[in-house]
C-alpha cells in the first residue's frame, strides 16, 4: 500500500497517536504544578510552555499542504483539523494564563499592556485571529460558508502564524534562537505556497 494514501484505519490510529501526543505537554505541566516543580516562576514557566506549544501546533498544521504538494502524501491533510483545534487549545491555555494568574482580570492593566507592551500588542490580535478559525473548523461551517468563503476565512492562519512569530521574538530578551528557528520555518512554509501559487498551473489551495 502506498505511503501517499493510506486507509482510514491507519489513519485513525496515527490521529489516536498525535492526540494522545499532543496532550504531553498539557501533562508534563499539570505534573510539575501538582509536585511544586515548575520553577521560581510558575506562572512564566506555564506562560512559556503553552506560548510555545501553541507556536509550534500552529506551524505544524501549516506543514500538511507543502507536503502534499512536494511529496504526494494526501493522509497529512486529514490530521490538519486536530492539529488546529489543539493549536487553539494550547493558545487559550497561553492567554488565560495571562488573563487570569499573571493579570487577575485586570482588564485596565491588560489594555495598558497591550498599548504598552509591542510583543502583547502583536500577540494579542494574533489570538483573536484564531477564534473564528476555531469555531468554522466543523464539515457543517464549511457547507454554511461554502468553499471559496470558507478558504478565505482560514487565510487568517497566516497572519496568525507571523503575528505568533512576531509574538516570540519580542518576548524573548536573550537567546534568540528558538524564535529564529520558529522565523526560518514559517518563512519556509510560506515560501512553499508563494512559490506554488506564481507556478501557472498552481491552484492556491491552502
Amino acid at each position: 500500500m502506498a505511503i501517499k494514501n493510506l486507509d482510514n484505519k491507519i489513519v485513525g490510529r496515527i490521529k489516536a497517536g498525535v492526540f494522545l501526543l499532543a496532550l504531553i505537554p498539557l501533562l508534563k505541566l499539570s505534573i510539575g504544578a501538582y509536585l511544586g516543580k515548575l520553577g521560581a516562576n510558575p506562572i512564566e514557566k506555564i506562560s512559556h510552555v503553552t506560548g510555545y506549544w501553541t507556536l509550534t501546533f500552529l506551524l505544524i498544521t501549516l506543514t500538511p499542504t507543502p507536503l502534499r504538494r512536494l511529496s504526494g502524501w494526501s493522509w497529512p491533510v486529514r490530521l490538519r483539523r486536530m492539529l488546529g483545534l489543539f493549536t487553539f487549545f494550547y493558545g487559550c491555555l497561553h492567554f488565560l494564563t495571562y488573563l487570569v494568574l499573571d493579570q487577575f482580570f485586570d482588564w485596565d492593566g491588560i489594555l495598558k499592556d497591550i498599548v504598552k507592551r509591542p510583543y502583547i500588542t502583536v500577540g494579542f490580535p494574533a489570538f483573536l485571529s484564531m477564534i473564528p478559525l476555531a469555531i468554522t473548523s466543523t464539515d457543517n461551517m464549511m457547507r454554511r460558508l461554502g468553499g471559496k468563503y470558507w478558504r478565505l476565512l482560514h487565510t487568517l492562519v497566516y497572519p496568525c502564524a507571523i503575528g505568533g512569530v512576531v509574538h516570540y521574538w519580542w518576548l524573548v530578551k536573550n537567546d534568540l534562537s528558538n524564535p529564529i528557528i520558529f522565523a526560518v520555518l514559517l518563512g519556509i512554509l510560506l515560501g512553499t505556497r508563494v512559490v506554488y501559487r506564481l507556478r501557472p498551473t498552481g491552484q492556491g489551495k491552502q
